[in-house]
């Protein structure tokens, strides 16, 4: 019986959806606007990587055609020598907004029909009643930020009266989400999870999609920093996704990163969560190997994301591109006959782009293995398309959403 592999590129967007204009995105492009930044020489960093980007392997899967698709153009150093060696696409995101999780539900075939509840670019951008209830129910005394911020600069700023005042960090994005950031040891983190666990119970009145815990440790002497103990409270996905289905059959599945956060631990089976893009690549592989038949290891690599695309870093987002890339060899020897692998991505998040947001984006399919016959599949009209064949390569009954190719 054969095995699936399915790989989440987290942000890695190869061009602007048809729709991206509604989100302030049109023009955004992840991957062709970081080749076109090494290209001319803004993807350079000393002790880091220089010169054109370099995917050789993605490359001669068809990641350039993908993009070609979607965008009309190859990106820069990115067309390929000769023959591809898997078959190649591009998606369209039909749920609406940009998020992680209704980007990889839609992926397992269960798209999201309504819209999220998202908070307002005010100060303060959250209802006051929700702010009362958290504070009450979870005895604080207050809370800080409560705004839309950039992970990564808010805790800056607001560290130092944090382990003053003892007062959570709180803040939004474009994204359906209510982060609180938090000292691990000085507010304590079992605290910060249970803070967000009632910060869960009263989002769900907003229809907000994910409370998370940020984490972090350090002091306004040495700087903060997060640490890897982030935790998702996600709501569960709104309908029967590849996970259930494969869960009601008793079928192997492992969850690998984050994955488990983003189906909110339903019908996830094994989850293993390391630190890294490196190390979650090390574990998915090392479980696929004893992957028994029939079953699916799911991975997603969140360090495009979130170490790269919001914090708007070219070079470390295209070494982080490189660093994958060279291990394409080690996916593809893990595979045996039968097995599948495709790559895909969740939405983009240009780090040539202003601000510090996802942009809605196309997604690139890319699919490989022994006995895949090479080809273009072209654009798909939904995310779905990929769980879809997935699930009928396993030998799974077709899901509600989505078309095999």
């Amino acid at each position: 019986m054969p095995r699936a592999l399915l790989i989440v590129l987290d942000s890695v967007g190869i061009g602007g959806a048809p729709d991206a204009g509604a989100y302030g995105d049109s023009g955004s492009d992840t991957l062709g606007h970081i080749a076109e930044a090494c290209a001319a020489g803004r993807g350079d960093r000393a002790g880091l990587r220089r010169g054109a980007l370099r995917l050789p392997h993605l490359t001669g899967l068809g990641l350039g055609l993908a993009a070609e698709g979607a965008t009309g153009r190859i990106p820069p150093n990115l067309a390929p020598a000769g023959p591809v060696a898997g078959a190649y696409g591009h998606a369209v995101e039909t749920a609406a907004g940009k998020d992680t999780p209704s980007g990889h539900w839609e992926i397992a075939g269960v798209p999201v029909r309504e819209p999220w509840g998202h908070f307002p670019d005010t100060v303060p951008a959250f209802p006051p009643a929700l702010v009362a209830a958290l504070v009450a129910q979870a005895r604080l005394p207050g809370i800080l930020g409560d705004c839309h911020a950039a992970g990564t600069t808010i805790v800056e700023r607001y560290g130092a009266e944090h382990l003053r005042t003892g007062k959570p960090i709180c803040y939004t994005s474009a994204d359906s989400v209510f982060q609180i950031a938090a000292h691990e040891t000085a507010f304590g983190l079992e605290r910060l999870y249970a803070t967000c666990r009632i910060a869960r119970d009263l989002c769900d009145a907003y229809r907000v999609g994910r409370v998370i815990a940020r984490p972090f440790l350090g002091s306004p002497e040495t700087g903060f920093r997060r640490t890897a103990n982030r935790k998702d409270y996600a709501v569960e996905p709104p309908g029967e996704t590849l996970l259930d289905r494969l869960d009601a059959q008793g079928r192997a599945v492992v969850s690998v990163g984050k994955i488990g956060d983003i189906f909110a631990h339903r019908a996830t089976g094994h989850e293993i969560k390391p630190a890294g893009n490196a190390a979650c690549l090390d574990a998915a592989l090392g479980a696929f190997r004893d992957l028994p038949d029939g079953g699916l290891v799911f991975l997603n690599l969140v360090d495009f994301d979130t170490e790269h695309g919001h914090r708007r870093d070219v070079p470390g987002y295209a070494a982080e591109l490189e660093a994958f890339d060279a291990r394409l060899p080690e996916i593809e020897a893990v595979l045996r006959a039968g097995d599948l692998c495709i790559v895909t991505a969740d939405h983009g998040n240009d780090p040539t782009w202003t601000g510090t947001e996802h942009t809605r984006e196309q997604v690139p399919i890319l699919a490989f293995g022994p006995g895949i016959v090479p080809r273009a599949l072209g654009g798909r009209a939904t995310f779905a398309d990929i769980g879809a064949t997935v699930a009928r390569h396993l030998g799974l009954a077709p899901l509600d959403a989505g078309q095999a190719w």
